[in-house]
């Protein structure tokens, strides 16, 4: 009776830690969140991509309010593992480049409550859009860099352009110089 109930156990934690780091993209197959790095160099780049969404205090947040300004979206949810591993990396660089970049949550699961209960855990300084319901920000990128595994975290250029994507855990010096890079370039690109 107890090898069946360690082996119940240990199967709903694989299926839980399964279930943040291996999300169904577009296709209907999965990608496993790895760490890759994606750069799209200035030539490379799509269209301006415009989103717009509720944050988690009520307040519309919308990429118009950061043209001119580069942006780190990092897509996440509470229950996802991964994404509690890099949060409180990406706090502090936020904070670090609080003058160059405006970091800002996209939350795909959960309700308000859990995202501000998330917030106030990992003290997280920036705003979160909650994305569950509508699936407005998620949306705006498909066809061009889908974020098909949670977390993954795209560095938007100061057009509003995905100049990089990380799918999965960042590293938090290769995420750095990839703001450094997108920071530097001048707003004509």
């Amino acid at each position: 009776m107890k090898k069946i109930l360690i082996a119940t156990i240990s199967a709903a934690l694989l299926l839980t830690f399964a279930a943040c780091t291996e999300t169904p993209n577009a296709n209907n197959t999965f990608t496993s969140p790895d760490g890759t790095v994606t750069e799209f160099k200035v030539p490379a780049r799509s269209k301006v991509i415009a989103w717009s969404s509720k944050d988690s205090d009520g307040k519309t947040v919308s990429s118009k309010d950061y043209l001119g300004k580069v942006v780190v979206l990092n897509f996440w949810y509470a229950g996802c593992t991964p994404c509690r591993v890099e949060t409180p990396m990406l706090v502090g660089l936020a904070t670090e480049f609080s003058n160059q970049a405006q970091f800002i949550g996209v939350n795909v699961r959960d309700t308000k409550e859990t995202a501000n209960a998330f917030k106030r855990t990992f003290k997280v300084n920036y705003p979160t859009v909650l994305d569950s319901d509508s699936g407005n920000v998620v949306l705006s990128f498909t066809g061009v860099v889908t974020p098909s595994a949670v977390p993954t975290t795209l560095v938007i250029d100061k057009q509003g352009r995905v100049a990089a994507r990380v799918l999965g855990v960042a590293d938090k010096e290769t995420l750095k110089a990839l703001i450094k890079t997108v920071v530097a370039e001048g707003i004509t690109n």
